[in-house]
């Protein structure tokens, strides 16, 4: 993956955030020991600072699209209350088994909700809480980025946030040259131009969208 900020930058900010717990180290080297694509779990850095994010606007309902192993959706379990509820969604068997036996070992993994399937049905389904979500976190395929952006939408709160990874695609964005760079170009665009929201292009490790849902 290509180096947005310079490595030693990025290094830098690395150790000067809180370092891990033993069980994210355990759950990151798993995933790196036997995950495909290793690298679509979020880093120290970026885990930390969802779980920021999720404490500074003071979750109590988070959806996320695209679980992976699950080292993000604990981490924002983390900031999240002892009643609050994370939902996240995943397509990969071999993911979720990882991210439930973690989730079990957790004092918070009784905050996080599993649906396996398509997201874009899951969401289409929650009407329960349709305007009560706090947060929302969007790091999946890259083609439905814009109908992820949407239907989450459509379930957050007034001022609630959502945050979408990955939108600087290693500095593909700058010469798009096949159809999930310019997916993910279309994308962006939309969020700037969206009059319902007020929005923040981020250099944090690949790039992070977010996205402040107006009064």
């Amino acid at each position: 993956m290509f180096n947005i900020v310079p490595e030693a930058i990025e290094a830098f900010a690395h150790d000067h955030t809180k370092p891990e717990s033993d069980l994210f180290r355990r759950l990151r080297e798993e995933t790196y020991a036997k995950m495909e694509y290793p690298a679509m779990q979020v880093g120290r850095l970026e885990g930390q600072f969802l779980k920021m994010l999720v404490r500074l606007v003071a979750a109590r309902t988070v959806l996320e699209i695209g679980m992976f192993t699950g080292y993000s959706a604990l981490m924002m379990a983390e900031g999240l209350p002892a009643d609050g509820r994370l939902i996240t969604c995943d397509v990969n068997p071999a993911a979720e088994a990882i991210a439930r036996r973690y989730f079990a070992e957790s004092p918070h993994g009784h905050k996080i909700e599993i649906r396996m399937g398509s997201a874009l049905e899951m969401l289409a389904g929650l009407n329960d809480i349709e305007g009560k979500v706090d947060m929302a976190f969007i790091d999946a395929d890259k083609g439905n980025y814009s109908n992820y952006y949407e239907a989450c939408l459509r379930l957050l709160r007034p001022r609630g946030l959502i945050v979408v990874d990955n939108v600087l695609w290693s500095g593909r964005v700058l010469d798009p040259q096949d159809n999930e760079t310019r997916a993910i170009v279309a994308f962006d665009d939309l969020v700037r131009n969206d009059p319902r929201v007020e929005n923040v292009c981020l250099t944090v490790r690949d790039g992070m969208m977010l996205a402040w849902r107006r009064p």
